[in-house]
């Protein structure tokens, strides 16, 4: 190390952190007009001199009254000086809020790469598994807890008035003639919880199951439906989703994949996973496995129930004769996975020829389901 002459004109008291010892050392800088950058002396010793091209101010680090500095080739040396000496530095360093060269770029993009293949493995495969699992060993005070949790989010979320809750359709006579048909099916179900049919004051046009055994039917759906057995039709769809605890995947593997995204991009747990959720549940983006098994199990349920399964069909016939295919009609759900025109079908098919049914309702019984939310 070299001697340097203590006649230099300028010196600054400030604090050194040389990057490879804990220590904090007390030096002076030497700053001239002429010079190429700032000398750093301990006592009378020179220890380093860093460039002024190369100086580069440390953000979010240091408080109002002092200014952490850093140079190019030395990543964890510090210099800091005071809020007062600032300004002398400034004067001199025409960089120190430029930002440094980005270096190594392959191997920062190799690990982006590699971040974002870890992030869609979970999402895609990891939290499906995970979910798949957990739906399967859920305790059913679990999955009903889960179900209420859900059922008050979609209520809140669908709530116009951005105030309360969606209103839950309720008179007497509308919910004896729904528990009518709620106990033609059940009794000839095998469930391995038990359900809960709840009409929502709404004018879209679907039907959906959540955790628990809920089944939440829309008003909108209930005008649509020209008889009690079309009605039966959908519930017996979404029963089969029931038996087979699709809802509480679906929503075991929204809740995973906000986590993980709420991990990486902050919280993601408010109104935005409500929604999230919400439109999951509704849209109903079962597997096409799923909507098959859930077709088959409605089937068998309706026959059983001496209900046909073609109540489904002509449904369906009518709501897309009508034009009513956008996003919020059962119509979109039931189109994805397999095409619309073969679940119809499907259906008529499954209906035995000359089968004998039973009416479920008597007209002032249906009228009065229709009427439900009034």
């Amino acid at each position: 190390m070299t001697e340097v002459p203590t006649t230099e004109p300028l010196f600054i008291p400030a604090l050194w952190l040389d990057g490879e010892t804990a220590a904090v050392h007390e030096v002076l800088l030497i700053l001239e007009d002429d010079a190429n950058g700032i000398l750093i002396l301990e006592g009378k010793t020179e220890r380093d001199a860093w460039p002024y091209a190369d100086l580069r101010i440390v953000p979010d680090v240091a408080g109002p009254d002092q200014m952490i500095l850093s140079v190019q080739g030395e990543e964890t040396a510090r210099l800091i000086v005071s809020a007062h000496d600032a300004g002398l530095i400034r004067a001199r360093a025409a960089n120190l809020r430029r930002r440094p060269p980005l270096r190594q770029k392959g191997k920062l993009a190799a690990w982006a790469l590699a971040a974002v293949g870890s992030v869609a493995l979970i999402i895609f495969g990891l939290v499906p598994l995970m979910a798949n699992q957990l739906a399967a060993f859920l305790p059913p005070a679990g999955e009903k807890a889960l179900g209420d949790a859900t059922l008050t989010q979609i209520r809140q979320a669908l709530d116009e008035t951005g105030y309360g809750e969606l209103p839950l359709c309720e008179t007497t006579d509308g919910l004896a003639a729904l528990r009518t048909i709620e106990a033609r099916l059940t009794a000839n179900a095998d469930l391995p919880i038990e359900i809960t049919v709840q009409v929502l004051d709404h004018e879209m046009v679907n039907a959906f199951a959540l955790p628990g055994g809920y089944i939440v039917v829309f008003r909108g759906l209930l005008e649509k439906a020209e008889s009690p057995e079309e009605v039966a039709a959908v519930l017996a769809h979404e029963m089969g989703h029931v038996s087979a605890r699709d809802p509480s995947r679906i929503a075991l593997r929204s809740a995973g994949s906000i986590g993980v995204l709420g991990l990486l991009f902050g919280d993601f747990a408010g109104g935005a996973m409500v929604l999230f959720i919400t439109n999951r549940i509704i849209q109903a983006d079962y597997t096409r496995e799923a909507e098959a098994n859930a077709d088959l199990y409605a089937h068998d349920l309706l026959r059983r129930s001496d209900l046909p399964p073609s109540a489904i069909a002509t449904f369906f016939e009518r709501l897309r004769a009508e034009g009513n295919e956008d996003d919020t009609s059962i119509l979109r759900h039931f189109m994805s996975h397999p095409a619309l025109g073969d679940r119809i079908a499907a259906a008529r098919a499954a209906t035995p020829e000359g089968q004998v049914t039973v009416p479920l309702l008597e007209p002032a019984e249906w009228k009065a389901l229709k009427y439900i939310c009034d």
